[in-house]
């Protein structure tokens, strides 16, 4: 029975046909698209994680921008100063991992804790003020990094290459309805696979743990915490700490899995989405991921509309549209869920106050 007669009608209806048509084009383009979307989605995520851990434990980061861009640097100008010196390494079958890639990844990931560290020092031990703390963090990485990778790309030196993807068996993702689920979550590489790990991981320590337990009791009302022998400092540096390693890796993401080089402020307001994720989610792990996906489809539909546009009324309407409202719309829609979701969001009591222990009596 051909249908085309009938659904031709119903897209004739003013603006109820309209609104069809939005919703087909978006069931058309997704699922191909999906892996795509998935690789925008894991910088996001694993930026919220960070700001989860560390807002959990009372202390805001809005340097997650900056630390994500310094880490990126450093996996890229770190495999750009070791390649020479392992020569034209085999990849690993497996994600196509060499020695080369592991290094670079661990110095991002290892530079991004050492500035979640210094966050940490200044906001936990100096008590400074933790949103200065984080914009001087931001404007310190772009700066220092652009400067950088002028004098070091004049040369067009090689980096350490990038991470393969797994290209799932085509039994798993032409399955009927959950095909394209699989390919988006299994058609990645090792760092955007490992956010579901991560993600599942983070969700049960935070609720299902001692260690969770404590967090969230130190950034709800350190005061007691400390009363029943939890030290509010040492539990709010770990989890800055460890915030930081996810930057790090949404970093690494950009510079050795997404791509294989490093362009000045390649994060591109990454970090703040997140945060924006982070909120949206309640400050939890598998809230802030599907918020993530939600930010990051956006993310793609502005670079697919712009290439592929619908056809019909609803093509013809955007065809009117200037093409860079589309490159806009993550940015517009960070700003739409802040106005109607912060009002409606509670963050941990804590959250943003420094902690002074009590003299002792």
């Amino acid at each position: 029975m051909d249908l085309t007669p009938f659904i031709n009608g119903l897209y004739g209806i003013p603006v109820f046909g309209v609104l069809l048509q939005v919703i087909g084009y978006l069931v058309a383009v997704i699922p191909p698209n999906a892996p795509n979307i998935m690789q925008q989605a894991t910088p996001l995520a694993l930026a919220a994680l960070c700001g989860v851990l560390c807002e959990r434990s009372g202390v805001v980061n809005i340097g997650i921008e900056g630390t994500m861009l310094a880490a990126a640097f450093t996996a890229w100008v770190v495999g750009v100063a070791i390649q020479p010196m392992f020569g034209t390494p085999n990849p690993s079958d497996i994600f196509g991992i060499t020695i080369p890639l592991i290094i670079s990844l661990a110095a991002g990931v290892g530079v991004a804790m050492a500035i979640s560290a210094l966050h940490a020092w200044l906001s936990i031990s100096l008590r400074a003020d933790q949103i200065i703390s984080g914009t001087i963090i931001n404007i310190a990485a772009v700066g220092l990094t652009g400067y950088l990778n002028q004098l070091i790309s004049q040369n067009s030196p090689a980096g350490a290459g990038e991470f393969a993807r797994f290209v799932p068996p085509t039994a798993l993702t032409n399955l009927p309805g959950i095909g394209w689920i699989l390919a988006m979550l299994l058609n990645q590489g090792p760092i955007s696979i490992s956010v579901i790990v991560l993600v599942i991981g983070t969700q049960l320590w935070l609720f299902r743990s001692r260690w969770g337990l404590r967090t969230r009791a130190v950034g709800e009302h350190p005061r007691a915490a400390e009363t029943v022998g939890i030290d509010v400092i040492r539990v709010r540096y770990r989890n800055v700490i460890l915030g930081g390693a996810f930057a790090g890796l949404a970093g690494a993401f950009l510079s050795i899995e997404a791509t294989n080089s490093f362009q000045d402020d390649m994060t591109a307001g990454r970090g703040f989405i997140a945060l924006a994720a982070m909120i949206m989610g309640r400050w939890t792990p598998i809230g802030s991921f599907g918020a993530a996906l939600l930010f990051a489809t956006f993310l793609q539909l502005g670079q697919v509309i712009n290439i592929s546009p619908p056809s019909g009324e609803l093509g013809t309407i955007m065809a009117s549209v200037p093409p860079q409202l589309f490159d806009a719309l993550p940015y517009i829609l960070t700003i739409v869920i802040l106005a109607g979701v912060v009002g409606r969001s509670i963050p941990p009591a804590a959250d943003g106050q420094p902690y002074e222990r009590e003299a002792a009596t």
